[in-house]
């Protein structure tokens, strides 16, 4: 099984276009969106959804109000400040209010479930998002909605991608396609770790270059192969070039180069790919060819990966 991951320094450089483009022209592949913080490949593919799962990740402190004693040591012991005290004054020293949990301020920790004198605070599992299994008109695709404010986002892309190889599995598939999270961070290494190939996406600008030094020494750290695609690289010709040959000297190789174009706009407005809109633009004819490049890697470094169980030498 073949896994392309698709990945950026940030967002908007055009990675989820590029992703969706080629999960029509693999023809036979498995589709993961793994940017489950701000998905949006569905938006191109328009999912029909078959499967739809709650994700529970972390926990969350509850108060019974009815077992509540007032007595202030949840509030007094929370670091985050998500005790909320009685909203009112009591009538008499006699009476306790009780006290409630902002969801949002919550980390977790369970101090006050440790403390509370009349265990009055249950801690069941946060419910942070959904994951679906949806069919689309490039094939089956995995993907998945965070809830606002949630956490681990790295755990739901780690489900999201076994899911995915389920799914391929299932279906005899060879390949998965996933679009990646931007950036370095937790999600990124949960997207990209153990992958076949990685594609980085980046603009020919001066932040462009240095998110693409970034994302590529995190591909290099778990020694993942990986291409470069510049995207709207006539903004500044000469710059991408000096990104090409800088990478191409430490042996990454750029793929392909794609212009800025309004048809790519006009696409996402009208929720189509390129190759539905646009079939004879040059843009979408750099990417057809930007998809055999990947494809032959992807292709390529599956061979050169050494069987489950092989020894690894240095």
């Amino acid at each position: 099984m073949k896994e392309l991951v698709v990945i950026s320094g940030k967002g908007g450089t055009g990675k989820t276009t590029l992703t969706g483009a080629f999960a029509e022209l693999a023809e036979d592949a498995v589709l993961a969106d793994c940017d489950v913080d701000a998905s949006d490949l569905h938006l191109l593919l328009k999912p029909r959804v078959r499967r739809r799962e709650v994700f529970r990740s972390g926990r969350v402190a509850q108060i019974r109000t009815a077992d509540c004693t007032g007595c202030g040591l949840c509030h007094d012991y929370c670091r985050f400040d998500a005790v909320i005290p009685p909203a009112a004054p009591q009538p008499s020293p006699d009476v306790a209010g009780a006290y409630a949990i902002d969801p949002i301020g919550c980390e977790g920790c369970g101090v006050c479930v440790r403390f509370c004198p009349a265990q009055a605070i249950d801690f069941p599992e946060r419910e942070s998002g959904l994951w679906f299994v949806s069919d689309t008109r490039a094939g089956p695709m995995v993907h998945a909605r965070l809830n606002v404010a949630a956490e681990n986002s790295g755990k739901l892309v780690s489900l999201v991608r076994e899911q995915a190889r389920r799914l391929a599995e299932a279906t005899g598939r060879e390949r998965i396609i996933i679009d990646g999270p931007p950036g370095i961070g937790c999600p990124v290494i949960a997207a990209i770790t153990g992958a076949t190939f990685v594609l980085a996406v980046a603009e020919p600008t001066r932040s462009g270059r240095h998110d693409l030094e970034r994302v590529l020494g995190l591909a290099q750290h778990f020694a993942i192969p990986a291409g470069i695609c510049i995207n709207k690289f006539d903004l500044h010709p000469g710059l991408a070039g000096e990104m090409t040959h800088e990478w191409a000297e430490r042996g990454v190789p750029t793929l392909g180069q794609v212009p800025y174009s309004a048809v790519v706009t006009h696409a996402q407005v009208a929720g189509e790919s390129l190759l539905q809109s646009q079939p004879t633009a040059e843009v979408t004819e750099r990417i057809v060819s930007i998809w055999q490049r990947v494809a032959a890697r992807l292709d390529g470094a599956a061979q050169a990966q050494p069987e489950p169980g092989a020894e690894v030498r240095p």
